[in-house]
């Protein structure tokens, strides 16, 4: 399945500065991991990112912003944003913020055994 090779390149881009970033291809697309943690990533043509639940009503409201949806119920802390949330490097930015901010205090999945 493609996705948008442009906006991951933005995002490898922006993230680039931090240390123990990797790249997995997850979701038909790709994820960022940022010290061990799912960070932001690309599905399709959206920016998937994991932000704060605290502030994740908020940021439902925030134009191109959708609930990400997994196994058919949405999933707190996750969503999606099309290219509508993100036309400029300042809305771009928004959202790289609120998934490194929240990277900071997330908790990395369980190894499977």
């Amino acid at each position: 399945m493609a996705f948008n090779e442009k906006l991951n390149d933005r995002i490898r881009e922006a993230i680039a500065h931090f240390p123990k970033v990797e790249e997995k291809h997850m979701f038909g697309g790709t994820c960022f991991m940022l010290n061990g943690k799912m960070c932001v990533g690309v599905v399709k043509d959206e920016m998937m990112c994991r932000i704060d639940p605290e502030v994740y009503e908020e940021a439902l409201k925030k134009d191109g912003c959708r609930e990400m949806v997994f196994t058919g119920r949405p999933m707190k802390g996750y969503v999606f944003v099309s290219e509508e949330g993100m036309k400029t490097k300042k809305e771009f930015d928004y959202w790289i913020g609120l998934c490194t901010e929240f990277n900071k205090k997330a908790k990395a999945a369980k190894k499977k055994k």
